[in-house]
């Protein structure tokens, strides 16, 4: 995963102090507005774009889009849309002196994503997005992140630091709204529970498994179930959190801030009851090597798409940062 990797030490680059004096961005959390000729987002370029940043966001129950796209094509493109939030720009043109992808931050506004591909014509613009499709793509996630990120260090529930060190070693930026349920030795649940909304981050750890691959996903599942059964229980006797089987759970290697971890993305239920919704977790060594930590956000809005609710709590995992000492010690 270098590509995965690149951009998101990419994305927190930002433009020095201009930043201060740009408006604060335009749009809703998670669109994109696309800036290209109506012939071409009509054509394949327009197609491929859907195709990668409108596909199905994966382990939801229902069909989400990864981004909400909208078309504005370049003569259209004013100062009214130059501040959204993110940006994707396709300039074709013949006479461009060096073709390519372009990544960018905080141009017309703040905290702004700006991706521009620059092409002699149609096809080649096609090329050059399908080889950087999967950038583009965490280049706007991680940048949804970012802002999520952001908001949760200005309004931050500082006394969460606490239980989350103890488990951990380290700490994550939660906002406000945000309580802690549940806290013992190797276990802590926090909680943002709204009426119809709830949206939770657990935290725990247990020893290296050994002579087994411990970042398999089979080994990832077989502890996270164990330790949801004894620390979540569900609202009937008997009743506890696991992971769903009806669709299998998958993981990924990826490294942020010099962090390297695994992501696994399934489904949680509730054995015993109709409860369920989607999770995603980070698994990764203790700074010691005797232990795993994982870092689990999952959501539970049976009335309302997931999406959003999904990326909000999934983006303060990307907040985890060590403690000093901590990283002193590693």
């Amino acid at each position: 995963m270098v590509l995965v990797a690149c951009v998101l030490s990419l994305v927190g680059c930002k433009q020095g102090n201009k930043k201060n004096l740009l408006p604060n961005v335009s749009g809703k959390a998670g669109e994109v507005l696309v800036i290209i000729e109506r012939e071409q987002w009509e054509g394949n370029l327009g197609v491929a774009i859907r195709e990668t940043l409108a596909m199905d966001t994966p382990y939801l129950a229902q069909r989400e889009p990864l981004f909400s796209l909208s078309n504005v094509p370049v003569g259209n493109f004013n100062s009214m849309f130059k501040v959204h939030r993110n940006l994707l720009m396709i300039n074709i043109n013949p006479q461009n002196q060096t073709n390519g992808v372009l990544y960018k931050n905080n141009i017309w506004a703040q905290p702004q994503a700006i991706v521009q591909i620059n092409a002699a014509d149609a096809d080649q613009a096609l090329e050059l997005f399908n080889e950087a499709a999967p950038v583009i793509s965490e280049f706007f996630e991680q940048s949804e992140r970012d802002r999520i990120i952001a908001n949760a260090k200005l309004y931050e529930e500082s006394e969460l630091r606490a239980p989350v060190q103890k488990v951990t070693g380290g700490f994550i930026h939660f906002p406000s709204g945000y309580r802690c349920r549940k806290f013992t030795d190797d276990f802590v649940w926090i909680a943002d529970e709204k009426q119809y909304v709830q949206q939770y981050v657990m935290i725990y750890r247990y020893p290296v498994p050994a002579q087994e691959d411990v970042f398999s996903v089979e080994s990832i599942i077989d502890n996270r179930n164990r330790i949801m059964r004894d620390n979540v229980p569900g609202m009937f006797d008997g009743s506890y959190m696991t992971t769903s089987t009806a669709q299998e759970p998958t993981t990924r290697s990826l490294r942020f801030k010099g962090r390297s971890f695994m992501e696994t993305r399934g489904f949680w239920e509730v054995h015993g009851d109709f409860m369920g919704g989607p999770f995603v977790s980070h698994s990764f060594y203790s700074p010691d090597g005797k232990d795993i930590i994982v870092l689990e956000a999952f959501v539970f809005a049976p009335r309302y798409d997931k999406r959003q609710y999904l990326r909000q709590v999934e983006a303060l995992l990307y907040s985890f940062e060590w403690d000093k000492a901590e990283k002193d010690e590693k």
